[in-house]
C-alpha cells in the first residue's frame, strides 16, 4: 500500500506530512517511557528492549518483501503496524514502521518521498492505533492466557488493514489528482484489503504466538499476563519463637522477619534476537524470490480505476537498490537476495540506532534529579 509520489495533491500531501511529523514527535516520547518500563523485570529489563525494538523494524521490512497471491493478478503483503504495536509497544510500533517506510522510501524507491507523510499517517499510525485498540479491548474482555493474546493479535491485525485502506480512500477523496468515483475507490481498495488482512492477521498471530512461547516477559501486549512476585515466608515464621533464658514469658516476642523469595535469573535475548535476525534475512535473501509478481493491493485499484495517470518519477529511481534489486548483478535471485540483506541490515541499524538513543535519554533524564540535587545543609 504504498502511496507514489503524484497520487494526492501537494496540499494534502503537506498535511499529511504535518500529523505525520507529530505522530513521531509524540511516539518518540511514549517509546522512552515503552523502553524504559519494559519487561518484567523493570529497568533491567528494559535494556534490552532497544535491539529487541530495532530487530521488529527489520522483521518488518523483511516480511513485507514477501507478497503473496490474494486475488486473481492481486497480491498482498504485511503492513506490520499490529504486530510492532503488540511486540513492542503502539508508540515504539509506530516509530518501527516508519523507519521501514523511510528505509523503503530512501534506498529502494518505494513509496513517494513527498507522499512518505501519506505513507506514515496511513501504514504507520493508522494500522498501530486501530490494532493496538482493538486488541487491548479484546483482551480485556477474554480470558486471561496466552491463547488470549494470540486470537486477539489475528483479530487486531485483521482489522487494521482495511482501516488502513478506508484511511488512503480519505486522503485521496481530499487530494487526489484523477477525477475518480470515490465510492468506487472506497469499494474496490476495502475489498481487495478486507483479503490482504487475512494474510497479515495469520502472520502476526503466527509470529506473537511464536514469541509468547518462547519469551512471553518480552512482549509489550501480555505483560498482564507476568505475575506479581510475592514473598514467601517459612511455615515456622508465625510460631512465636522459643523464650531466651533471661527472658520472662511476659516480655513481648519480636515479630518473624519474613525472608523474600530469590529472584528470578536474568534471562539472555540473545537466542531469541538471533533466531529473528536469522528469520528476517531468510524472508528477504532467500524466500523474497518467490514473492508473488503480481502489483498489491493499491497498485492494482490504482491502475484498474485510473488513479495512477499522473504517478510521478521516484525521487530516486536511480537508486543501486531500486526496486529490491542490486545493479549490474545479472543473476536476479542473487540481486534481489543481496538487496533484501542490505535493505534488513540497513533498518536494523537505523531501528536500533534511534531506539537506543531513545532509551539512554530516558536514563539520563531519570538520573539527573539524584544527580543534580543539592546537598542538604549542615547543621552546627
Amino acid at each position: 500500500m504504498h502511496v507514489p509520489d503524484g497520487f494526492i495533491n501537494a496540499p494534502v500531501s503537506a498535511a499529511a506530512g504535518v500529523v505525520a511529523a507529530a505522530a513521531v514527535a509524540v511516539s518518540l516520547r511514549g517509546a522512552r517511557r515503552e523502553l524504559a518500563g519494559a519487561g518484567t523485570g523493570g529497568g533491567t529489563g528494559a535494556d534490552r528492549t532497544a535491539p529487541l525494538a530495532g530487530l521488529v523494524a527489520a522483521f518488518i521490512f523483511a516480511v513485507q518483501m514477501l507478497n503473496f497471491p490474494v486475488a486473481a493478478g492481486t497480491s498482498g503483503h504485511l503492513l506490520g503496524g499490529a504486530l510492532a504495536a503488540i511486540l513492542v509497544g503502539p508508540y515504539t510500533g509506530v516509530l518501527c514502521v516508519s523507519v521501514v517506510l523511510l528505509m523503503q522510501g530512501v534506498l529502494f524507491a518505494d513509496g513517494g518521498l513527498t507522499a512518505l507523510g501519506i505513507n506514515i499517517s496511513d501504514m504507520a499510525l493508522t494500522t498501530t492505533v486501530v490494532a493496538y485498540g482493538v486488541f487491548r479491548l479484546l483482551v480485556k474482555v477474554l480470558p486471561r492466557s496466552r491463547r488470549s493474546i494470540t486470537v486477539a493479535s489475528f483479530a487486531a491485525a485483521l482489522l487494521s488493514v482495511p482501516a488502513a485502506a478506508v484511511c488512503f480512500t480519505a486522503l485521496y477523496a481530499l487530494g487526489g489528482t484523477t477525477d475518480v468515483p470515490i465510492g468506487k475507490v472506497f469499494t474496490a481498495m476495502v475489498g481487495v484489503h478486507v483479503l490482504i488482512g487475512i494474510g497479515e492477521a495469520v502472520i502476526t498471530a503466527l509470529t506473537v504466538g511464536a514469541v509468547i512461547a518462547v519469551r512471553p516477559d518480552l512482549v509489550h501486549g501480555a505483560r498482564d499476563l507476568a505475575r506479581p512476585l510475592q514473598l514467601r515466608t517459612s511455615p515456622l515464621a508465625g510460631t512465636a519463637p522459643a523464650a531466651a533464658p533471661d527472658q520472662t514469658a511476659d516480655e513481648p516476642t519480636p515479630a518473624p522477619i519474613p525472608t523474600p523469595a530469590p529472584a528470578a535469573p536474568r534471562r539472555s535475548t540473545r537466542p531469541l534476537w538471533l533466531a529473528g535476525l536469522a528469520a528476517a534475512l531468510l524472508c528477504a535473501g532467500g524466500l523474497s524470490y518467490y514473492a508473488s509478481s503480481s502489483p498489491d493491493g493499491l497498485e492494482k485499484v490504482a491502475h484498474d480505476k485510473g488513479l495512477d495517470t499522473k504517478t510521478e518519477a521516484h525521487a530516486t529511481a536511480d537508486s543501486p537498490l531500486a526496486d529490491y534489486s542490486v545493479k549490474d548483478i545479472a543473476n536476479p535471485r542473487l540481486a534481489g537476495g543481496l538487496a533484501g540483506v542490505i535493505g534488513v541490515a540497513a533498518t536494523l541499524a537505523v531501528g536500533t540506532g534511534v531506539f537506543v538513543v531513545l532509551r539512554r535519554r530516558k536514563a539520563a533524564a531519570d538520573a539527573a534529579p539524584a544527580v543534580d540535587a543539592p546537598a542538604p545543609a549542615e547543621q552546627g
